[in-house]
Parts: C-alpha cells; sequence; structure tokens
C-alpha cells in the first residue's frame, strides 16, 4: 500500500488523471444504468441515472483500494448495461412489476459479485485468458449490436422494449426530436477527437445534444417543463422518502424472496460474473502491454467482486474494469491505484453540485453516447480473416458467437465459441504430424566412436534398429495416427528407441497407443526405449507413463536419460558387447584395431614405450586446459570425454571410447593444451604414450613412429568422414 503514504501532493498527476477519467465515466455511467431501467419503465430514467452514478462512485473507490492494478478505472459497462437491460425486458415481457424487477436487478448484482469474488478467491482468474481471441471479438460484437438495439428506442422515441426490427421499420412514430439530439450527441462524440486533444469527447457530445435539446426547445415550450417530460433524465428524487428509504424498504422486499426465487438467478448470474470478469482483466491486459507492468487477475476479480456486491446492495449498477476510462487516465499522466480513487471521490461530488443538471440531460443524448460506444465494441478486425482461406473458419467463429449472443443468450455464444475454437484447435493438432523424424541406429551413432570394423557391422545391421523422435501433443486426436505410424515397425525391428524431447503433453490414450506397441514388442521379446522422460509444464511424463502401466519393474520397457544414451545401448547389443565391462578381460596392445597386422617385435618394442595405467569410475583422466598431452589407448572400460559450450559451466556428452578406442589424439599431434575433459566412466585400463616416448622410439624404430602417425592420421580421417556424414544427414531431416 505504499501509494496510499505520503502527502496527496505528491499525486498530482493521479488528480488530474482521475479528474479525466471521472469525465468520460460519469456520463457512460448514467447513460448504462438509463439502458437498463429505461428498459423496465421510460419513467425510470432517473431511477437509472442515479444506479449508474453510485455504481461509478462505488467500484472507482473500492476496486482501486482493494484491487492491484495501477490506473485502471473500473465503473459501470456495456457488457453489464447490455445483460441487465436484456435481463428486464424478459421479466417485463414476463409481466413483473417494475418495482420487483428493480428489487430482482439489485440481487442479480450481488449475485454476480459474489461469484466474481469467489472466482478471485479459488485463483481460477487466470483461466480467463485463454479464452481465445475470436470468442472474444464475437462476444465485443455481439455486447455491441445488443448495446445499438437496446438503445434504438430511446433515440427513435419509441416505447422501450421495442425490437431493434420494430425501430427502423417504424419510421411512421418516431420522434424527429430525440433524433435530432441523438445524433448530434454521436457525430459529435466521433468527430470531436480529431479537433480537440483536451476535452473528452464524451463530455463534447452530451454538450452537444443538450445544446441542440435547447434549440428545439425555443420552439416546443413542452421540452421547457421537467414535469412529465419523457425527453429528460428526471428529477433524481426518485421517491418521496428519498433515497434512504428506498433502499430500506428494497432490502425489506429482499428478506421475503424465497430461496428458489434466489436460485433461478444463478445462471444470469453467472453470465454476468463472466462477462464483467472477461471486460475487466482484458483492460488489465492492455494496462499491462502499455505500462510493461504486470497485474494479479485473481486479486483484481476478487476486488470488482467485492465492488459490485457492495455497488448492488446500496442501489448501484454493477460494472468492470473500462478500457476508456481507464486510457484516458493513463494518457493524463495518472500513476498509481490512487487516480481511481480520485475518480470515484469526482463523481460523487459532481453528481452532488451537478444534480439539476444532471437531471436536465436528455434521454436520446445518452442513448446516442451508447450507440457510438456499441460500434466501437464491433471488432471490425475480424473481417481481416475472410482475405484468407486458412482463416475464414475463424471468421466463422466469430460470427457464430454473435448470432447466438442476439437470438439465443451471452453465455450460450461464449460456450458456442470455446466449443468451436476447441474443435478448431484439435483439427489443427490432428493435422500436424507427431513425429519429427524417423532413422535408423546406424545413421545417429554421434557420441560413440567405434573402430571401422564395428562401424561396418553396424551399416549391416541399420535397419535392425529404429528411432523415433517424437513431437507436439500425443492425445486421442494424433493417438491413431501415432500408432499407424509406429505399427509398420513393430514388427520387423529389434530395437526401438522414442525420444520424447520434443513432446509438449501426453494423455491417457495416447499412453495406451505406447502400451499396445509395447505388448506387441514383447511378444518377439524387443525391447522399447524411452528417452528424454522430461516435466512438462503439466506433468512429469516418467511419473505419468508409470502410472499408466506403461513402465514396470521386469517389462520390456527400458527408460533412458538421454537419445545419445539409448543409441550406445542399442550399439552395444547390436555389436554383441552387452555384457559389463569388468567382466571382460583387458585387451593386449595386439588386439587394439590401431596396431592390427603390426609385426610382434614391433609392437613388443612400443608396448615397452608405453605405460600401463588404470582409473577408477568416475575419476577424472585429464581437465579442461590441461598440459597432459599423451595418447591414451583403452584396453578396458569406457571413456567419455565431456565438453563445453561458450561459458556455461555444466559440461556436455561429446562422445564415448571402449576397449580398442583411443583418445587424446589432438593434443598429443599439436601439443596444445586439452580443449574438454576425460572422465573415467566405469573402471578403466589404458595403454598410456607421451610424446617423449614417441621421440625416443622414433629414434631407434622410425618405422614404429611412422606407422603410429600414419594410421592415427587414417583413424582421424575416418572418424572425420563419419561425423560429417551425420551432420549431413541432420540437415537433410
Amino acid at each position: 500500500m505504499r501509494e496510499f503514504s505520503g502527502a496527496w501532493v505528491r499525486h498530482s498527476e493521479d488528480f488530474w488523471g482521475g479528474l479525466a477519467a471521472m469525465l468520460v465515466a460519469l456520463p457512460a455511467a448514467a447513460a448504462f444504468g438509463v439502458t437498463v431501467y429505461t428498459a423496465i419503465d421510460p419513467q425510470f430514467a432517473a431511477f437509472g441515472v442515479l444506479a449508474g452514478i453510485l455504481g461509478a462512485v462505488t467500484l472507482g473507490l473500492l476496486a482501486s483500494i482493494f484491487g492491484g492494478t495501477d490506473r485502471m478505472i473500473s465503473a459501470p459497462c456495456a457488457p453489464s448495461a447490455a445483460v441487465l437491460a436484456a435481463f428486464a425486458i424478459q421479466l417485463t415481457a414476463d409481466g413483473m412489476e417494475p418495482f420487483s424487477i428493480v428489487l430482482m436487478i439489485t440481487v442479480l448484482g450481488i449475485l454476480a459479485g459474489i461469484i466474481q469474488s469467489l472466482l478471485g478467491v479459488m485463483s481460477i482468474g487466470g483461466l480467463v485468458r485463454y479464452i481465445p481471441y475470436p470468442v472474444v471479438s464475437g462476444f465485443l460484437g455481439g455486447v455491441g449490436l445488443i448495446t445499438i438495439g437496446g438503445q434504438l428506442p430511446q433515440f427513435f422515441g419509441l416505447p422501450a422494449g421495442t425490437s431493434w426490427i420494430d425501430c427502423l421499420i417504424g419510421f411512421q412514430n418516431w420522434d424527429w426530436r430525440g433524433i435530432a439530439i441523438g445524433s448530434a450527441t454521436a457525430l459529435t462524440l466521433t468527430v470531436s477527437p480529431r479537433f480537440v486533444k483536451n476535452v473528452p469527447g464524451t463530455v463534447l457530445g452530451i454538450a452537444a445534444g443538450c445544446l441542440v435539446y435547447a434549440l428545439i426547445a425555443l420552439f416546443d415550450p413542452s421540452m421547457r417543463q421537467m414535469e412529465g417530460n419523457t425527453l429528460i433524465v428526471g428529477s433524481l428524487g426518485v421517491t418521496e422518502g428519498g433515497y434512504i428509504a428506498l433502499i430500506t424498504d428494497r432490502w425489506r422486499q429482499i428478506g421475503e424472496l424465497r430461496l428458489s426465487q434466489v436460485a433461478g438467478l444463478i445462471g444470469s448470474a453467472l453470465t454476468l460474473a463472466a462477462l464483467l470478469s472477461i471486460d475487466t482483466l482484458k483492460t488489465c491486459v492492455v494496462l499491462d502491454r502499455m505500462t510493461r507492468s504486470q497485474h494479479d487477475p485473481n486479486r483484481e476479480l476478487a476486488a470488482q467482486g467485492f465492488a459490485n456486491v457492495v455497488a448492488s446492495t446500496i442501489g448501484g449498477m454493477p460494472g468492470a474494469g473500462t478500457m476508456g476510462a481507464s486510457l484516458i487516465n493513463l494518457s493524463s499522466g495518472a500513476k498509481t491505484r490512487i487516480s481511481g480513487i480520485i475518480e470515484g471521490l469526482l463523481v460523487l461530488a459532481a453528481a452532488l453540485l451537478l444534480g439539476n443538471f444532471i437531471s436536465c440531460i436528455p434521454v436520446a443524448a445518452l442513448s446516442g453516447l451508447l450507440i457510438v460506444v456499441g460500434f466501437r465494441m464491433i471488432d471490425t478486425d475480424a473481417f481481416r480473416f475472410l482475405e484468407s482461406r486458412s482463416t475464414v473458419v475463424d471468421f466463422c467463429v466469430v460470427f457464430v458467437v454473435i448470432v447466438v449472443s442476439l437470438f439465443v443468450h451471452l453465455i450460450a455464444a461464449s460456450a458456442a465459441g470455446v466449443v468451436l475454437s476447441i474443435i478448431l484447435f484439435l483439427r489443427e493438432q490432428v493435422g500436424g504430424n507427431v513425429v519429427r523424424r524417423k532413422s535408423f541406429v546406424a545413421e545417429r551413432s554421434n557420441t560413440w566412436v567405434r573402430s571401422e570394423s564395428e562401424m561396418n557391422v553396424l551399416e549391416q545391421k541399420k535397419e535392425s534398429a529404429v528411432i523415433f523422435e517424437l513431437q507436439g501433443s500425443l492425445f486421442f486426436g494424433t493417438a491413431h495416427r501415432l500408432y499407424m505410424t509406429l505399427k509398420p515397425e513393430l514388427e520387423k525391428t529389434a530395437y526401438l528407441i522414442l525420444d520424447m524431447q520434443r513432446v509438449q503433453s501426453l494423455d491417457v490414450t495416447a499412453a495406451h497407443v505406447l502400451i499396445q506397441a509395447r505388448d506387441i514388442l514383447a511378444e518377439r521379446n524387443v525391447p522399447m526405449l524411452l528417452s528424454n522422460l522430461h516435466k512438462t509444464q503439466n506433468r512429469n511424463l516418467r511419473d505419468f507413463l508409470e502410472l499408466s502401466g506403461l513402465i514396470a519393474d521386469g517389462g520390456n520397457v527400458i527408460v533412458m536419460p538421454t537419445l545419445e544414451a539409448a543409441i550406445e545401448w542399442v550399439e552395444q547389443h547390436l555389436l554383441g558387447d552387452a555384457a559389463s565391462p569388468g567382466e571382460k578381460p583387458p585387451l593386449s596392445l595386439c588386439e587394439i584395431e590401431l596396431f592390427k597386422n603390426s609385426k610382434p617385435d614391433t609392437l613388443a618394442d612400443l608396448e615397452a614405450g608405453m605405460e600401463k595405467r588404470a582409473f577408477k569410475a568416475g575419476e577424472v583422466i585429464y581437465s579442461l586446459g590441461g598440459s597432459n598431452t599423451n595418447l591414451y589407448f583403452v584396453r578396458k572400460g569406457h571413456v567419455r570425454l565431456m565438453g563445453y559450450v561458450g561459458g556455461n559451466s555444466t559440461p556436455y556428452h561429446v562422445t564415448t571410447y571402449g576397449p580398442g578406442g583411443f583418445f587424446g589424439g589432438l593434443s598429443f599431434l599439436d601439443q596444445r593444451p586439452r580443449d574438454n575433459d576425460a572422465i573415467a566412466q566405469t573402471d578403466v585400463e589404458c595403454y598410456v604414450l607421451s610424446p617423449e616416448k614417441l621421440l625416443l622410439l622414433a629414434e631407434e624404430h622410425k618405422r614404429i613412429a611412422f606407422l603410429l602417425a600414419a594410421r592415427l592420421a587414417f583413424v582421424l580421417a575416418t572418424r572425420l568422414r563419419h561425423a560429417s556424414n551425420k551432420l549431413r544427414f541432420l540437415e537433410e531431416n
């Protein structure tokens, strides 16, 4: 609450922002209130203005105090007016008494506020942001058209509740005075921002409507009277007993409501709460983008809900965080939530000081204002979806939401839009390929350095082990395609590797498909290797697959940390070298491929110049940057080389050497520091040849030195060619 500390003078920017926001929010709130209450009875226009003002004051104060979004202005809004007006029209058509309808609107606002607060307390607010854009666009368009349709009776001077079709075709009953006043307001509101920057368009629009009213009144004496004049708002003293008596009487009637009557409002309350939540969080998101801030959706909904409960309790109209007033507040220099409090206080002051003026505002001027607001809510950008065949279906979602909102219900429209968007999402997901790449082990072995003879064996058996790199979402929509992709290999492969590194999600249906594949492989005693079972945003893949029954002790499913580790495991088995390294005796020098077919006496002299060393598992043989330039020939065990990228302190697995391989050749040849770490993966025994020993051998046995250098060059060239082929394979795939 740091922004509420210190002298108020430090918040002069918040004051001017709040003042500018009040000039926008006050007439809009009054207009929204008139929209709702004239739907009950045209004589309730003043009641509607009072409800709008009370809503603006309460929301401005409480939502700003308890909410967490700086610069946001909360007030009665178009979605609230649309839902409540439709609710009032329905009850009027059912024959309910006007004051009973007012009572039901009060209860509806309280229930909606309670639901909003619960959404925030239960941390559901963040889910609102996942509503698809076409649904929001269609929803806003529907609310805008409902708002326009609800204002046409007042605009044309026809009875409240007249349908928009009857308004348009019943031109013989139009009141030209209301049309002139409303048109002047709408035209000024639309055009004035181009020429006047310092005064809000809403103020100029209302002023223009009042001016036209005054000019017409010069020639029409009936318009100069307040009593019985349906063209103006009228006195805000709604009853003889005053405002307090009105609210007291209302609460006495609420106490007499039956539980079944209240329960019957739950559906409408859910609709209202959802729409107000969407409107509020949409405004929060826009403010975040413009100010590089971050709102708390759950805190904001809880605060808005509480403010709506209080506003409805005292006879005000519920609302939400409003885009127009909030942007005016921001552009006027406001910095904190204090601007919202100032806006609420200024609305109250203006209502008290300008009560007589507000009572003289023409109803048609407020209608003209709301018709412009309704048109501005229609998202014309959605028509761009028609420019491309790929987005025509998205436009259909927008269109369906608008149609359902106009002819069925707003909440039904939102539900229809969400269902259509889910279908579109499933269509896109089902159409995608869940297999990023299919390859064979011989093509992908890039971490284990094999001898030429071993590579020849792997090449001959290359189609015995297949790798599928999976990607995207594996769920019920893609499960069948996954199975059909795996099926041809399940009957013939000797080893199956499934890499999950790029899998974003996996459901029970996809897990069942993997279980089917496992069982088919198990019939032939073929193992299934799963690599990179990482933790996605929603679940840990390994834990989920264990719960699903795919991974079980003693089964044919083997989990490997990486794809490289899985490839190494398969290669060992393809080469018939799956036994533990500790079970095999160390190789002699003649068994190392580099020295095969060498003369015994040559090997004897060479071995005499070498040192035999043993390393325990995990022991560092040499380190990055070390000056050790010895050449190592592996007699027993496995050695891993670990490299580093840039300034990253975490090493990555470069390659693995097994019995018969050699490592350290580059530094041995160029005498430069080591560029990686060599670590014993298991207990290791090596022949070690130092550059100094090689020089001594060369003096007595020049042929040994020449053969060693030639064979080193040949093996290094073979490794380079193999690596080049693998790089080409990766580029092509």
